[in-house]
């Protein structure tokens, strides 16, 4: 919290990341730059269960990146694209929430929450 007042005193703007849930409703959250996209989640209270903590070695933390977004963000690795091929709901913009670092650029982000989640850890 003391580095988002520091921010704030120097007048430095926040991104701001919309999660749209299943049933659609949207909320809006301001991130700090460096946090991935499931650390911004879980500290607002975002359904992503991140079950690895956030080491790539499961698929809970699956959003679906807007179409307008999917092209600003890093690619993904392939160990990102080996778990994305097991997840249920998987669409053409689909990452893991792990994998998605906070900058100013992606400012105004908006991701989806799929209906259903598969953790490969459960066996």
């Amino acid at each position: 919290m003391r580095l988002r007042r520091k921010l704030f005193r120097l007048k430095i703007p926040l991104p701001q990341i919309t999660f749209i849930d299943a049933d659609g409703s949207r909320r809006q959250f301001e991130a700090m730059i460096g946090d991935t996209l499931l650390e911004v989640g879980q500290e607002n209270g975002i359904d992503l269960e991140g079950a690895c903590e956030g080491c790539m070695a499961c698929s809970t933390c699956h959003v679906i990146v807007d179409e307008e977004w999917y092209p600003r963000l890093e690619p993904s690795s392939e160990q990102e694209k080996d778990l994305l091929d097991l997840v249920f709901n998987l669409e053409r913009t689909s990452r893991l929430g792990c994998q998605i670092y906070i900058t100013g650029e992606l400012d105004g982000l908006v991701v989806s929450l799929p209906r259903e989640h598969l953790n490969l850890q459960d066996g």
